[in-house]
């Protein structure tokens, strides 16, 4: 039996995630990571030396010769880039959020199904460990609570906390509540940049779930935790830490029920390379990718909808 063929596979964006997005392909063993494209070109080749790669500042010269690229530049160029790799025929992992705004988003999708090729969104959550087993505990979740918070940096800095941060809260909510979301309240806080840089939503779910999403990215620590209510049963998910703690409701010795509890430790993983695995698996298989280009297009949706409620206060 012949071996396949290796990806050929490139980078477009050489700063702090591009890095590691290029790091990753460079080290499967059934892709050639062909080339690392930046504006900054010294960047780029500092990069592409130690990866063993072509640099190069347009990623037009690149094309034709990759078979896929992840785009891990600014928000604002997203639509940009990714539609002329998309047009010339590459598939596309893009980074969360898929665009600026729903417009270019659903451009990118059509654009994609027309050009029959496979567009991922880098909601990196959905890779991790934590999220896979809680999955398995899910029945029918009446309220959650998720706080996302962060020290300040300039990297995302181009778009406000809701579609920087919050939105990787607002993806899983929707993985984790697939109804309807009825009603909406919302306030943002500019605290360093012009726009939100603090946030809370409150999300009302038809059938009577709720959710309250909390984002900062001017905080003194970091935490990515869940908390999750549904009959009988109460888990806590530190999505950093990829550890699990579910209080269960038990009978009881004297008439009222009691409660036990599990610790469950996942240990070490790496959702990015678990997602670019599964973005090559896609390329390889044409099989719809684990987050797909409606998933990204949905989520920038409910993004806009948040943001619409807090200009309106």
């Amino acid at each position: 039996m012949s071996t396949p063929k290796k990806l050929r596979a490139a980078v477009v964006g050489a700063g702090y995630l591009g890095t590691f997005h290029a790091e990753k392909y460079a080290a499967l063993e059934d892709c050639d990571l062909v080339g690392v494209a930046d504006v900054d070109l010294e960047r780029a080749s500092s990069l592409a030396e130690r990866l063993g790669c072509q640099a190069v500042q347009d990623v037009g010269e690149l094309i034709g010769h990759i078979d896929c690229a992840s785009v891990v530049v600014p928000t604002t160029h997203h639509e940009r880039i990714g539609s002329r790799l998309l047009s010339a025929g590459v598939d596309c992992l893009i980074e969360k959020p898929l665009a600026t705004n729903t417009t270019q988003a659903a451009a990118l999708v059509a654009l994609a199904q027309a050009e029959d090729r496979i567009l991922q969104v880098g909601h990196l959550e959905r890779f991790n460990p934590a999220l896979t087993r809680l999955a398995r505990e899910i029945t029918a979740p009446r309220f959650l609570e998720c706080h996302r918070l962060a020290p300040f940096t300039e990297r995302g800095a181009d778009v406000d906390v809701v579609r920087d941060l919050m939105i990787h809260d607002l993806d899983l909510v929707r993985l984790l509540v697939p109804h309807e979301i009825v009603s909406l309240e919302a306030v943002g806080v500019p605290v360093v940049t012009s726009e939100p840089d603090i946030a809370n939503v409150r999300l009302r779910f038809a059938g009577g779930g709720i959710a309250n999403i909390t984002a900062s990215r001017v905080s003194l620590k970091r935490e990515r935790k869940l908390r999750l209510f549904q009959t009988d049963t109460y888990l806590t998910i530190d999505l950093g830490e990829r550890s699990i703690k579910i209080a269960r409701r038990s009978p009881g010795t004297t008439g009222l029920a009691g409660v036990t509890w599990e610790q469950i430790d996942l240990g070490e993983a790496d959702a990015l390379e678990a997602e670019i695995r599964a973005f090559v698996a896609s390329v390889r298989t044409r099989a719809r990718p684990a987050v797909t280009g409606e998933d990204g297009h949905a989520a920038l949706e409910l993004c806009e909808r948040i943001l619409s409620v807090m200009e309106s206060e």
